[in-house]
């Protein structure tokens, strides 16, 4: 019988089962996401969280006892140095287990073991709900007449254009004339200049005639 061992054997020796521990934790902390079974990821939790405690304290002899546990120089360096600026401040609980439901042959429970502040969808999910619980009652009716209040002010501050009184649009000047309108007035001269020249040609013309016709006259008399 096996009264008072709460270690989960998972059907391996005691040799066996460290050895697979130590595989998986080093896993988790270089990949920060594993695939597993559920007992597999119980069992993790309870051997790796207890080292992320240690690894807060950075010293030779905390090194030491994490690496006996780990077996992996690269995973304990990657501990000490990334994992730890992100969980410093975590009073434990630094692993999620996220099922994913059954696999497909022996129908285990399988589930996804992760360290919680490496997954930034939830961590940001989290921060926006809480956010938004933190709004007092009656903010939104104040947001609305700050609205109001704001938008009359702009409409207030806004300059009204002036209409121009009659004194202002009398000294307004007139517009220039336009480049038609001064070839017409410049040639009208020219044109009234010509009229006159024919006009004198034509009453030359008729005098000699009248002269001719007087001296007619006065032959047949």
């Amino acid at each position: 019988m096996r009264h008072g061992k709460k270690i989960k054997h998972l059907g391996r020796t005691a040799a066996h089962r460290k050895a697979m521990l130590a595989n998986m934790g080093a896993s988790l902390i270089e990949h920060k996401r594993i695939k597993t079974t559920v007992s597999k990821a119980k069992a993790l939790k309870q051997y790796i969280e207890p080292l992320i405690t240690k690894s807060k304290e950075d010293n030779t002899h905390n090194r030491r006892i994490v690496f006996s546990y780990l077996r992996n120089k690269y995973a304990v360096a990657e501990l000490f140095r990334e994992v730890v600026d992100k969980v410093g401040d975590r009073p434990g609980g630094y692993t999620r287990i996220i099922r994913t439901g059954n696999r497909l042959g022996d129908n285990a429970e399988m589930c996804i073991i992760e360290l919680v502040d490496f997954n930034e969808l939830y961590t940001n999910e989290k921060a926006k709900k809480s956010k938004s619980r933190r709004s007092r009652r009656g903010g939104k009716k104040k947001s609305a007449e700050t609205g109001d209040h704001s938008s009359e002010a702009q409409a207030a501050a806004k300059p009204v254009a002036a209409e121009p009184s009659k004194s202002e649009a009398a000294e307004v000047p007139a517009e220039a004339p336009s480049a038609e309108a001064e070839q017409a007035q410049e040639s009208a001269p020219e044109e009234q200049q010509s009229a006159e020249a024919q006009d004198q040609k034509a009453e030359l013309e008729q005098k000699p005639e009248e002269a001719d016709g007087e001296e007619g006259k006065e032959k047949e008399s």
